[in-house]
């Protein structure tokens, strides 16, 4: 699908507080809406919390007081943010793109699907499942861990919230919750996975893969946010 509006690029080198990037949506949302910011997207990295979406069960906060939680506009259940992980922001009108939520979170993981092949990892999405995953193999037999999260909002046809990589983050603070509500699998990183790359080089395969999903992108604004 082309989308011929321009696209702003985000990035961020230090923690954005959680706080701040949704206050930053809020309003960027209502601009977009109002015709007066171009689509954006904003790679950033947030200091390690939990943020608990509209379906979040009180009993999946395994250990409540380990990192600040955030009740979340997305939907989802709870999830965990730190520093290694990337997330991507996708601040989109659905209406150029035919108002198509389902397509929209479909191409959100072809998205990440692409940006992982480019390094090696083979992602794919499972029935009843969300997020991307990959197959484990070991003496155990196979297992999937899932290495990228999506939580979505759509607010007035325009898109806030996105999804998150796994990059080289602590993945032990994910023991404080019950990541996306699924039980019975494990989290995963590229580090884990024995990719070496920077956070740069990720941002990179997000960019190209980006245009490549969701259609030419003539005019993209680059802005580096310290």
């Amino acid at each position: 699908m082309t989308n011929q509006a321009p696209v702003e690029w985000r990035h961020n080198r230090g923690l954005v507080p959680y706080d701040d990037a949704v206050e930053f949506m809020d309003r960027r949302v209502q601009e977009i809406r109002e015709g007066r910011a171009p689509a954006t997207v904003w790679l950033l990295e947030h200091p390690a919390l939990y943020t608990a979406g509209t379906s979040a069960d009180a009993q999946e906060l395994l250990d409540p007081g380990r990192f600040p939680v955030h009740r979340s506009g997305r939907g989802g259940r709870y999830t965990y943010h730190g520093p290694g992980q990337r997330v991507a922001y996708v601040m989109l009108d659905l209406k150029e793109r035919g108002a198509d939520v389902r397509a929209f979170v479909g191409d959100l993981e072809e998205w990440l699907i692409r940006t992982l092949a480019r390094f090696g990892v083979r992602g794919g999405r499972r029935a009843g499942r969300v997020g991307i995953w990959v197959e484990r193999r070991g003496a155990g037999g196979v297992r999937e861990d899932k290495i990228a999260a999506i939580g979505v909002r759509i607010r007035h046809w325009v898109t806030l919230h996105g999804v998150s990589l796994n990059v080289d983050p602590d993945l032990e603070h994910f023991q404080g919750i019950v990541p996306c509500g699924i039980e019975g699998h494990g989290v995963t990183s590229l580090a884990e996975l024995g990719v070496k790359a920077a956070m740069a080089d990720v941002d990179a395969a997000l960019e190209a893969e980006f245009g490549a999903v969701f259609g030419a992108l003539p005019g993209v604004q680059n802005e580096l946010v310290e």
